[in-house]
């Protein structure tokens, strides 16, 4: 195993790229680029990185140079080899070749597009703008490499017992976790972690403790290189990028009212079985289901992300018992801002009722909460979304007002058209 207070004492970044590979993302990512590439590969976007935490002023302590040098390295990458077998020939959710050849064909010459980047008022603005299907490639190593850089920064002064003291910490805090889990007994869990992980051999780590700690309770990493290297299930289906993007492209209200179900008649032409799950909430969950098409409740499940897990949960239930459906048989899978004791309660009002699945984030990735002095570890909640296509403005609405985007005009005409019912406003954070 390796020695993660030794590696980050020994400050020898050149052979710790951030990232390090174009697998080095999460396995969603590559999903819907394969639809974008169907069906949208002339479409242009703009992505962002937006920082929540607006106290925390990133610019102020990571350096624009290192910044630089690692975005500079991403855009060096390639796929290599035996990474285009493994997407070739693996198997991903009981199916071979889940992506095509045309597709990896594409990948394989595929190279990260140019970025710009500024400083503003102690924070990064970081866009990417170009095709969709090369700009959403940014996101996930974007967000990794801020958080990382976040990471160094504090660690940087620390000497090597004081190093080896925190990760020994942080490394009890995460088993703690995993015995807790552990008990809940026919648990299952994954890794979504690599948007805002702490750093890549943290991660790497946190994963081979889950599937120490919970076996085939494990279902696997979001990170396809961590899921490449140990053999284990790379997970995740679609994300907000998709409606966002088409609904912007949508002419006319009506069309805007469609985009939605637009995007899941796509995605069913291209997956089945546990990757057919709707995430409702990008407009308001409320809104989406009322309107949904019957053969939406035939999907094999929902991700209920921005609205209170509870609240949320029995929304689906509700729902699917209204369309004909038995929500024993469904899945849903939480997501948003999960920790142990969230997990835990979120199991023990559902189990039996549904089937139960958790992707845990950022508190199991980067949880270093109180371990330095003034909490320059603690995550931050920071996105890469994407903020205009083909020149129109996107728009996200989300329960939670709080994660709202768009200009005011438009997020008025969106809750017209799509009427997500009153929202309550939840502290964002992570």
């Amino acid at each position: 195993m390796i020695d993660i207070a030794a590696r980050v004492y020994a400050h020898t970044w050149k052979i710790d790229p951030i990232v390090r590979s174009v697998l080095d993302t999460d396995f969603y990512k590559l999903l819907m680029a394969q639809t974008i590439y169907r069906r949208h590969f002339h479409t242009r976007v703009t992505f962002g990185i937006i920082n929540r935490t607006r106290q925390v002023r990133v610019a102020d302590f990571v350096d624009e140079g290192a910044l630089r040098e690692q975005l500079d390295h991403v855009r060096s990458l390639s796929l290599s080899r035996g990474e285009s077998t493994w997407l070739r020939g693996n198997m991903f959710y009981g199916k071979r070749q889940m992506f095509s050849p045309d597709f990896v064909a594409w990948l394989e010459g595929f190279r990260f597009p140019p970025y710009h980047l500024e400083k503003r008022d102690g924070q990064y603005e970081l866009t990417f703008e170009g095709p969709w299907i090369e700009t959403t490639m940014w996101e996930v190593p974007a967000l990794a490499i801020i958080n990382e850089l976040r990471s160094r920064a504090v660690l940087k002064g620390m000497g090597r017992f004081e190093l080896q003291v925190l990760y020994a910490r942080a490394m009890t805090r995460v088993w703690e976790k995993v015995e807790r889990l552990k008990a809940l007994g026919d648990v299952n869990v994954a890794d979504f972690g690599t948007r805002r992980r702490h750093g890549f051999l943290w991660q790497d780590w946190c994963v081979q403790a889950m599937m120490e700690g919970l076996g085939p309770r494990f279902l696997g990493t979001s990170n396809c290189l961590i899921a490449l290297r140990h053999e284990v299930e790379a997970t995740g289906t679609n994300a907000h990028e998709l409606p966002m993007v088409y609904a912007a492209l949508a002419e006319g209200d009506a069309a805007l009212a469609r985009s939605p179900y637009q995007v899941l008649a796509d995605w069913q032409q291209d997956y089945e079985g546990n990757l057919r799950v709707i995430l409702p909430d990008t407009f308001g969950t409320t809104g989406f289901l009322a309107d949904a098409p019957d053969w939406v409740a035939q999907w094999t499940g929902i991700r209920i992300d921005s609205k209170d897990p509870i609240e949320g949960g029995e929304e689906a239930i509700a729902w699917w018992r209204a369309r004909g459906q038995d929500p024993a048989t469904r899945l849903a899978i939480f997501s948003d801002g999960l920790d142990i004791d969230l997990i835990e309660r979120i199991y023990r009002h559902f189990t039996g009722r549904m089937r139960l699945g958790f992707g845990w984030g950022t508190l199991l990735t980067n949880d270093f909460r109180g371990l330095v002095p003034g909490g320059g570890l603690d995550p931050i909640s920071i996105v890469c979304k994407v903020i205009s296509a083909n020149g129109r403005p996107t728009v996200k609405l989300s329960d939670n007002p709080t994660k709202a985007m768009g200009p005011e005009d438009e997020v008025e005409r969106y809750k017209r058209v799509f009427r997500p019912g009153e929202q309550a406003a939840r502290a964002v954070y992570v």
